[in-house]
């Protein structure tokens, strides 16, 4: 670890609680400035979203859940139970009062603030990735266009017109327009049924779980500690500082603490101020086999399904789950997500799935996550990046790390003050 790289001033140790994407990543980049790091995690390494989401880093895809169309589609999914987006019926306050404050934020000026708000964190998170891979994290990112398909051209106009709008919020975008015979020719996977398709170029993907893992061993190799199974019950702060205690009774002190939480973070954040919502966006994936090898990426809008190749099979990937973050899988919402599916994708042998998974994206009702110092001195936030942040874990990290060891806040992170 580079000892004489650390900031005078900054701190001698620090704490990161979540072992996630985003919590490594600060780790990883606090290393990097010579600051000694202890990893903690309530379950372990990459158990909350980082393991089972696609795996895509797509800065081009990064449209804002606020959209101002959200509330109508909303209000019918309501009714659908096979709806990717799933709001259980239930007397939750809490819930309903996040969902309230959500749809406050749908509108044109939120989502713009939103979208121009991650133009930084997009122009920089391949080059944080590359950072990592060429310097230990052994789990290659694979460069690959996403390629949406679509019935008829008709219905590829609701993303044509999002990715529009991304443009003319200053996002760089390089889309293709694909005939059924460009799909037919380039996807064994994709059925007659879809007549039209989108192909994104500048796009990546990753094994996430692999990632992960490599992050971690990395941590580990530059002489930090990782302790599993610590679920953190308090931080509290003293005159020198910060001290984290486990539900168990153990404690640890440093210098800085990051709650990288995920979809808990409102659980710690609140009694530092950190009064942005989080709640959990669940989502559901599973691996099947596949006839023919999957050449890239396959992104199916209208049913807000994911696909990406992995491990010589395809990682299926959808819906957007209300529920909290410990709840059960429903087995319910993997059915719906292969009903959805089976139609628009062939040579699937969905029956012989395995790896089947629920995670929590932190969401929060504004569009923006939250991603700086919290309420007391040496407490930092860095989570609620909803679906993005498996792509903006690692330069969320890297700014993080430097926020905290200069104590200047860098001008990409004012938009996601976590005190706003």
């Amino acid at each position: 670890m580079p000892e004489l790289d650390r900031i005078d001033g900054g701190p001698r140790s620090a704490i990161v609680i979540g072992a996630g994407v985003v919590g490594l990543s600060t780790a990883w980049f606090l290393q990097e400035r010579g600051v000694p790091v202890t990893v903690v995690d309530r379950t372990g390494i990459a158990a909350g979203a980082s393991w089972g989401n696609a795996g895509w880093l797509s800065p081009g895809l990064t449209i804002p859940l606020n959209e101002p169309g959200v509330l109508r589609y909303g209000l019918r999914a309501l009714l659908d139970r096979q709806a990717p987006l799933h709001v259980p019926a239930t007397p939750d306050p809490r819930l309903w009062a996040f969902l309230a404050r959500f749809a406050a934020h749908c509108t044109g000026k939120s989502w713009t603030r939103a979208a121009q708000a991650n133009l930084p964190l997009n122009d920089e998170c391949l080059e944080a990735f590359d950072v990592l891979t060429a310097n230990g994290v052994d789990a290659p990112t694979i460069d690959a266009p996403i390629t949406a398909v679509f019935e008829n051209t008709r219905s590829a106009a609701g993303l044509l017109a999002e990715l529009r709008r991304l443009r003319e919020a200053g996002q760089e975008i390089s889309c293709t327009g694909l005939t059924a015979a460009d799909l037919a020719e380039q996807f064994p996977q994709v059925t007659a049924r879809n007549g039209a398709g989108v192909r994104l170029d500048g796009q990546r993907y990753v094994d996430p779980g692999r990632f992960a893992e490599s992050l971690a061993r990395s941590v580990v190799s530059r002489g930090g500690t990782i302790r599993h199974r610590f679920a953190v019950a308090s931080v509290r702060q003293h005159s020198d500082a910060l001290t984290v205690r486990s539900a168990t009774g153990q404690t640890l002190s440093a210098d800085a603490v990051v709650l990288a939480t995920g979809a808990w973070l409102g659980e710690l954040g609140r009694r530092w101020g950190v009064t942005v919502p989080v709640r959990a966006g669940r989502g559901y994936s599973f691996t099947v086999p596949t006839e023919d090898p999957v050449p890239g990426p396959i992104y199916l809008p209208d049913i807000r399904v994911a696909c990406t190749p992995y491990r010589g099979g395809l990682r299926v990937a959808g819906t957007m789950e209300f529920r909290e973050p410990d709840a059960p899988l429903d087995q319910a919402r993997v059915e719906a997500i292969i009903a959805s599916a089976r139609p628009l994708l062939t040579g699937i042998r969905w029956e012989e799935r395995t790896d089947v998974w629920v995670g929590s994206r932190p969401v929060t009702t504004d569009g923006r996550p939250v991603i700086g110092a919290a309420g007391a001195p040496g407490l930092f936030v860095a989570g609620g990046h909803g679906m993005w942040g498996l792509t903006h874990g690692p330069v969320t990290g890297r700014l993080l790390a430097e926020h905290i060891t200069t104590g200047k806040q860098p001008q990409a992170l004012r938009p996601f003050d976590p005190l706003r």
